[in-house]
């Protein structure tokens, strides 16, 4: 009997697997993660910083987010198999909050499987550096990944602002994915006006925000980029969650969503070179 129930569990989590796996190639059919072009790298001796949140709940104070995994663990591979060093920071530093359901089958990509298992990179977002005791100018790119939590706490840092409107002046390469976005809020440009002024750049649409139900957020970036003056562009879907755009203007490059993680990354390399 033992033996028979074995034998059925046994069945019984492999048909499991199957159809985690099975629908996660839906997903990814359907626009989820998708292929992106990508070109091989040695920046051996550069510097990447990504950014990321450290707000960990929503409106509520009791739904858990953060930083939605991928949009920080897709860059990061990106630049160190370019051979950077990648140093990750948050608003407040030390521990990063991730969004779960971010990190879970089936929207889990295989960057954020390797990230559970890399003891370096856990420990990089166990103990990130605070954004106020990393000076940005040692940095040859700097990023910014969004999720949720960074719609609580980016936009609104004035240092976070100070010190992009540094790293623009000193022609630094600039990057975000969905809320990451946000960062550039309060950042200015070389002629004293909001850097996102007049610049084409992307960000999650208030659609996809609208069909995640999750509008309790006190930043949406595609508001916020248009009444700063910036030439907000999007592409849509029959849900945005499968849209996807990257969009380079200059020094800076910005990613619509979730998808944009990886292909921002490689535009900014791109940029460096």
């Amino acid at each position: 009997m033992k033996k028979v129930f074995k034998l059925f569990m046994f069945g019984l989590l492999s048909l499991i697997t199957l159809v985690l796996i099975f629908l996660s190639k839906i997903l990814n059919s359907l626009g989820l993660h998708p292929e992106y072009e990508k070109s091989e790298y040695d920046y051996r001796g550069k510097k990447a910083l990504i950014i990321t949140t450290s707000h960990d709940t929503l409106g509520d104070k009791k739904t858990k987010t953060g930083v939605y995994a991928s949009e920080m663990t897709v860059p990061y591979y990106e630049f160190l198999e370019a051979n950077m060093v990648v140093d990750i920071a948050s608003i407040e530093g030390g521990q990063i909050p991730i969004e779960p359901n971010s990190i879970k089958y089936p929207v889990a990509t295989s960057a954020d499987r390797r990230f559970l298992k890399d003891e370096v990179f856990l420990h990089k977002v166990q103990s990130s550096l605070c954004i106020n005791d990393v000076d940005f100018l040692d940095y040859d790119i700097i990023y910014m990944a969004g999720g949720w939590g960074a719609a609580y706490d980016l936009g609104t840092s004035d240092v976070l602002g100070e010190k992009l409107t540094q790293a623009n002046e000193d022609g630094i390469v600039l990057g975000s994915a969905c809320h990451g976005a946000l960062g550039f809020l309060k950042a200015k440009g070389i002629d004293g006006e909001p850097l996102v002024k007049d610049k084409r750049m992307t960000g999650v649409t208030n659609k996809q925000i609208k069909e995640l139900g999750i509008t309790v957020t006190p930043m949406h970036p595609e508001t916020e980029l248009k009444k700063l003056g910036a030439d907000y562009q999007s592409e849509t879907a029959f849900v945005d969650v499968f849209a996807n755009l990257v969009v380079v203007d200059g020094n800076i490059v910005t990613g619509q969503n979730q998808n944009a993680g990886g292909e921002v990354a490689q535009k900014l390399m791109k940029l460096l070179r």
